[in-house]
C-alpha cells in the first residue's frame, strides 16, 4: 500500500510541476501573483493572531488558509491559460467536452463537411447536446442538418445546441462545461442508456460524408465505426 502512495505522489507533482510551466507561458505573472496571495493571507491571519493574543494558533492556521488560497488561484488562472491556448483551435470544443466528467456521453465530429466545419455530441441526462464550431453561417446549416438526421431516433428527448464562439449568441468555450451542467435533468439514467444506443444504431455518419480536403485538425479524433 506504502508503495502505492509512494510511486503515485511522484506523478501528481509532476503533473502540477508541468501545469505551472504550462500556466506560466500564457501568464508570466503566476509565480507572482500566487506568492503575493499566500503572503497576504499568512500575514493578514498572524496579524489578527497578534491582536487576539493567539499568534501560534492564528499563524497555523493562516499557513493552512494561505495554501488553499494558493491553490485556488492557482487552479483559476490555470484553467484559464488552458482555455485561452486552445480558443480558436480546431478540435477545442470536443476537448472540453471530454473533460466534462461523469454523466455523460461524448462523440466528437458526428458532422463534418469540406470546410472543416464540425458538430460534436453530448448525451447526458439533459438530452442531447450538439455543439458545433467553425464558421458560424456555415455551422447553422450542420447544427440543423444533423439536428433533423437524430429527430428520427429522439423525437422524445431534449436536443440542445450550440455554436462555440465569442460573437453573439454563441457559446464561450470556457464556458461549454458550465452550461452542460446547469441543463435542467430529464432523463433518467436507463433513458440516457436508451437514447445513447438510439443513436449508436444511426452508424457512421461520416463514412456518408465528403472527406475534407487537406490536414486533419491536430488532436482531432475521427470516430470509429459500430
Amino acid at each position: 500500500m506504502a508503495r502505492k502512495e509512494t510511486s503515485e505522489n511522484p506523478g501528481r507533482l509532476k503533473q502540477i510541476v508541468q501545469t505551472y510551466k504550462m500556466t506560466r507561458q500564457a501568464d508570466s505573472k503566476i509565480g507572482l501573483v500566487i506568492a503575493a496571495v499566500g503572503i497576504v493571507t499568512f500575514g493578514v491571519l498572524l496579524a489578527l493572531g497578534f491582536l487576539i493574543g493567539h499568534p501560534i494558533y492564528a499563524g497555523i492556521l493562516g499557513l493552512l488558509v494561505a495554501l488553499l488560497a494558493m491553490a485556488v488561484v492557482f487552479g483559476r488562472r490555470a484553467e484559464r491559460a488552458a482555455f485561452g491556448q486552445l480558443e480558436g483551435k480546431p478540435g477545442a470544443a470536443a476537448a472540453v467536452l471530454q473533460n466534462i466528467g461523469r454523466g455523460w456521453t461524448v462523440t466528437p465530429a458526428v458532422a463534418m463537411n469540406k470546410s472543416q466545419d464540425v458538430v460534436h455530441r453530448a448525451v447526458g441526462k439533459a438530452g442531447v447536446v450538439l455543439v458545433g464550431e467553425g464558421n458560424p453561417n456555415r455551422v447553422r446549416g450542420l447544427l440543423a442538418a444533423e439536428k433533423k438526421r437524430i429527430s428520427r431516433v429522439v423525437y422524445d428527448v431534449p436536443v440542445h445546441d450550440y455554436i462555440v464562439g465569442t460573437g453573439e449568441d454563441q457559446l464561450a468555450l470556457k464556458k461549454i462545461r458550465a452550461t452542460l451542467l446547469r441543463l435542467p435533468r430529464s432523463l433518467s439514467g436507463p433513458k440516457t442508456t436508451e437514447v445513447n444506443d438510439r443513436l449508436r444504431a444511426l452508424g457512421d455518419l461520416m463514412s456518408n460524408m465528403p472527406i475534407p480536403k487537406g490536414p486533419m485538425p491536430r488532436g482531432m479524433r475521427m470516430p470509429k465505426g459500430r
